[in-house]
């Protein structure tokens, strides 16, 4: 009678098993990176640049593109390198390309009387920068100030 009763339990949990696959991964239709960053960028000078690119592209290339979500937030005087013109403009698309998604503040946009058509395209906007990188961190992503 008791071998009955777990035969019984294991067949309803197989059944539950084929109902309710992975649900996150039926919901997004891909398995979610493992790794999440968040790269800050507030100095206009291009070395600070080129250390918060090497590091987005060391990552990806450490972990696997796939692996890792890396977004660079990008605010105060360090605003100005996304603009078209930009001397790391052609770095910053690459980035893009590899997956890395850049946000510009907005607020630092405004003070320094630049708009969306100055910068580069594919970028993405948050109204403000420093409370975008705090609720990064509380979605659980790994925060770097190069």
């Amino acid at each position: 009678m008791l071998s009955t009763k777990i035969v019984s339990f294991i067949a309803l949990a197989f059944s539950l098993l084929i109902l309710f696959p992975n649900v996150s991964h039926a919901e997004s239709g891909a398995a979610k990176p493992k790794h999440k960053l968040v790269l800050q960028a507030s100095d206009a000078d291009t070395s600070k640049w080129n250390e918060v690119l090497v590091n987005a592209k060391n990552v990806q290339a450490e972990l696997g593109r796939e692996n890792v979500k890396i977004e660079i937030v990008v605010f105060g005087r360090a605003i100005d390198m996304l603009r078209i013109e930009s001397v790391v403009g052609p770095r910053v698309a690459e980035a893009l390309e590899s997956g890395t998604k850049v946000i510009a503040c907005q607020n630092s946009m405004r003070a320094q009387m630049i708009t969306p058509a100055d910068m580069l395209p594919d970028i993405t906007y948050a109204t403000a920068a420093i409370v975008y990188l705090m609720e990064k961190q509380e979605e659980g992503y790994a925060y770097v100030r190069p």
